[in-house]
């Protein structure tokens, strides 16, 4: 199916953005391919709805997991999901901990990021015409506050709803990976008051503002990161267990947030991100 076969009703108002562990929370599953100008998403999309609610699945790493953090396709992805008809973009990832009370399991819902990738493409107002025809234009979106303030609400209530204790508020820091940090790096990022660091949050967070989309993060913990504990440090294999042991609940944690996220944007300022720039 692709991206045309959708009937206006049925575009999805909001899409997820995780691993491959988040399809069993969606029902009547369809498979979308879409085509962008910037190229393939990840992978194709599955279309489907919860609690009678349609909803959209990206698979940020591919199926399988073949994309390494600096090798995925952001503007596509994201691109793809405003073409289905997404407006509402909950994200949920793995990351490490810079502080010792933010250990293993724990549910950060960030309201802050700092950039420290290197090389990815993070804009869609480059100066160069896209692939479609279309003109360059030179837009500067604000971003002080990076995440959607209703999303992050109705997240975090959520969360304390099925049990969590979910810590409202921090700042995670993007590494361009997909190495982990060295423990003078993780020390260095702690000491700056940073909460959290992952390899995906940016730039998909700045590109959806580009979009006037509402995007809200759900940083699972699944390590101390390597200036925080002693010993060798973090290994792909321990951030893949905690994420699994974890995996249901969040996807639960999904369902929930997906039922109550109101119906459109006018309760954020989000969707008008483009207004001050239009000529």
């Amino acid at each position: 199916m692709s991206a045309g076969d959708i009937s206006t009703t049925d575009r999805p108002p909001i899409g997820v953005i995780g691993g491959s562990g988040f399809y069993e929370f969606l029902d009547d599953v369809a498979e979308v391919t879409v085509d962008t100008p910037y190229g393939p998403p990840s992978d194709s999309l599955s279309v489907g709805s919860v609690a009678g609610r349609p909803v959209v699945f990206l698979p940020r790493h591919g199926r399988g997991h073949t994309l390494p953090p600096h090798r995925i396709n952001y503007r596509a992805n994201l691109w793809a999901l405003r073409a289905l008809g997404v407006r509402q973009v909950l994200a949920p990832g793995a990351v490490g901990g810079l502080r010792p009370e933010l250990g293993p399991g724990t549910l950060v819902v960030p309201d802050q990021l700092v950039d420290r990738t290197t090389g990815r493409e993070q804009t869609y107002y480059d100066g160069r015409p896209r692939a479609d025809g279309q003109l360059p234009r030179v837009v500067h979106v604000p971003f002080a506050d990076p995440y959607c303030p209703v999303g992050r609400a109705t997240v975090l209530d959520a969360a304390r709803s099925a049990g969590w204790q979910p810590v409202d508020g921090g700042t995670m820091v993007v590494i361009e990976g997909p190495r982990f940090s060295t423990r003078a790096e993780s020390l260095w990022f702690g000491r700056e008051g940073w909460s959290v660091v992952g390899m995906t949050g940016h730039p998909e967070a700045v590109l959806a503002r580009e979009l006037a989309l509402c995007y809200t993060a759900l940083s699972l913990v699944t390590d101390l990161d390597s200036g925080v504990e002693v010993g060798e440090g973090v290994t792909q294999q321990e951030v893949f267990t905690v994420f699994a042991r974890n995996i249901d609940r969040l996807r639960l944690l999904l369902a929930d947030a997906v039922k109550t996220l109101p119906e459109d944007q006018g309760a954020c300022r989000c969707g008008q991100a483009l207004a001050d720039t239009e000529r």
